[in-house]
């Protein structure tokens, strides 16, 4: 039975359903233990805090009317189906294939919130001193750590 190209990278989606169980789960524990918008300090750098965001990183959009709501539901559908095409066809390091496992599994959970709820659920506050970094959620840890991933893939030898 012949094989497709990307067969090998399915058996990294174990890694995208993680990633979607965890932000949910701790989106739905943050949404019922943490009031929205007091913040809870846990170490001198770590605050939890419950926000709901209507727009992209950084509040990017979330003062808009409601439109961003569907123009960031159509991208994070193209976003997931872009990935799993890449995926399904392409031959690639396995650290490549774990990496975009990651940011798809942040975009659907992202995804997700938008889908059921309007907005995104927020609840991670790193901040030094008065210096707060936006608030954040799971799903946008793994973004992160798999951008990241994809840029050193990038800069290793074959």
């Amino acid at each position: 039975m012949a094989k497709s190209a990307g067969d090998g990278q399915w058996r990294w989606l174990w890694l995208t359903f993680a990633v979607i169980v965890l932000d949910l789960g701790s989106k739905g524990v943050a949404s019922f233990y943490i009031n929205q918008l007091v913040p809870t300090q846990v170490t001198s750098f770590l605050n939890l805090v419950l926000v709901h965001n209507t727009g992209s990183a950084f509040g990017f959009l979330s003062t808009q009317n409601g439109w961003q709501l569907w123009l960031f539901i159509g991208i994070a559908l193209a976003v997931t189906i872009l990935i799993l095409t890449y995926l399904w066809r392409a031959t690639m390091h396995p650290f490549a294939a774990a990496a975009l496992s990651l940011i798809l599994g942040g975009t659907i959970g992202n995804l997700c919130d938008r889908i059921v709820n309007g907005y995104v659920i927020d609840f991670i506050d790193l901040h030094f001193r008065d210096y707060h970094w936006p608030a954040f959620n799971v799903a946008d840890s793994a973004i992160v750590i798999g951008a990241i991933l994809i840029l050193l893939s990038a800069f290793r030898p074959e």
